[in-house]
Order: structure tokens, then C-alpha cells, then sequence
């Protein structure tokens, strides 16, 4: 099944610092990344991230959480996204879970980056899972929004050694790096439609 979006702008949603956010940002500003950014979402107000958004002179909008139900929440994101035209979702450092009102909106158009090599360690405080488990490499994947929590398609990943002496925070800067340098590359690769979907299996036409 071919993937594309319908336009290369992209809704940036995310609840935290958005360091992914300022990544992509960059590489889109020095032509590394043909993409638009055509609104920063958060659900959390004093989100660092939507502060950076709002210095750098995007569009952004708040859509509050806490206290309505997801489907309610995912039909003021959609309404939002919809207004400005999105055509793919990038989710950095979202941490709210979508209703499947929100995935049947955009089908195979919203991609998240998680901190581990999924399938292992899914959902949060991965980098202490990875350390307590004894693995040997962690490394992060960019992948397809779905219904099951960290569970779509993968785009791409890239593979961190675990250092004898990482605690979850070093770890998880090493990590960070490697975030920075695929979601953009992902991000291409499904802007661009250079992949075709079988399944959950990604096959890129690029290679």
C-alpha cells in the first residue's frame, strides 16, 4: 500500500521541552528537511516547547486535557489540524494516548518517536527498563501512529550501546541524539511516499 501525505506541512504536537521539535525546525530552516511547519500543538500550557514555538513565530495552539474525555480532546486536535491543513502528524513528546477517532483521521499519517528499539520497552521510563533488564543496545524508532500504544509500523531505528557505568539519564541523552538525526530522515521518507506498507512491514523504494 502506497503512503503519502496529501501536502508537506506538518502539525507538530508535543507536551514537553520539544527538543524533537527544535530539531526538525532546524533542519527544515537550513533546507535539509522539505517540510513546512504549520502548527505546534500541546496539551499542556506551560510546555518549554510551545515557549520555543512561540519565539520562533509559529503557529500554535493549546488544547487542554486534563478533565475531558479522548475522544472529545482528539475532535478539537483534528478541528485544528484540519483548519491549517495538515497533511502529516509529528508527534514530539506527545504524552497523551489517542482515541481511534484521532488514528481513523489521519490513517498512516502520524508518526511518533519512542526511545527504544520497539518492540521492546514500550510506553514510558524506558531507558531505566532497558538498564534493569540488562540489554546490551538500546537506541530509539520512529514509527506509524495506531491504535496500540507504540505498536505501528517502523519506519526507521537507530541502535545506542549501553555503557557498564549509564545511568537512565545518560543513556537517554546518547539516545536524544540519535532522535534528533533519524525523525527528520523519517519524516522525508514519508513526506516524499518512498516506502510502500504491507502489513506492518515498511518497505522503502529508496534502497
Amino acid at each position: 500500500m502506497k503512503v503519502q501525505p496529501k501536502n508537506r506541512r506538518l502539525g507538530v504536537m508535543l507536551s514537553g521541552r520539544g527538543s524533537n521539535f527544535e530539531a526538525i525546525a532546524d533542519n527544515i530552516a537550513r533546507g535539509a528537511l522539505d517540510a513546512e511547519i504549520a502548527v505546534v500543538i500541546s496539551n499542556v500550557e506551560s510546555a518549554r516547547g510551545l515557549a520555543i514555538a512561540r519565539e520562533r513565530a509559529f503557529d500554535t495552539v493549546v488544547i487542554p486535557s486534563r478533565g475531558i474525555t479522548r475522544e472529545s480532546f482528539d475532535a478539537q486536535v483534528i478541528e485544528a489540524l484540519n483548519e491549517r491543513n495538515v497533511g502529516l502528524v509529528v508527534l514530539a513528546g506527545f504524552m497523551r494516548v489517542f482515541s481511534p477517532r484521532m488514528t481513523a483521521a489521519f490513517p498512516n499519517l502520524m508518526v511518533n518517536i519512542h526511545p527504544s528499539l520497539l518492540p521492546s520497552f514500550p510506553g514510558v521510563d524506558v531507558q531505566r527498563q532497558a538498564l534493569e533488564y540488562g540489554v546490551k543496545f538500546s537506541g530509539c524508532t520512529v514509527h506509524l501512529v495506531t491504535d496500540t500504544l507504540d505498536g505501528g509500523p517502523i519506519l526507521l531505528q537507530a541502535a545506542v550501546p549501553v555503557l557498564e557505568d549509564d545511568t537512565p539519564d545518560t543513556l537517554a541523552e546518547r539516545i536524544l541524539n540519535e532522535e534528533h538525526r533519524i525523525y527528520s530522515e523519517a519524516i522525508g521518507l514519508v513526506l516524499d511516499g518512498r516506502f510502500d506498507l504491507e502489513g506492518r512491514r515498511v518497505r522503502r523504494m529508496d534502497l
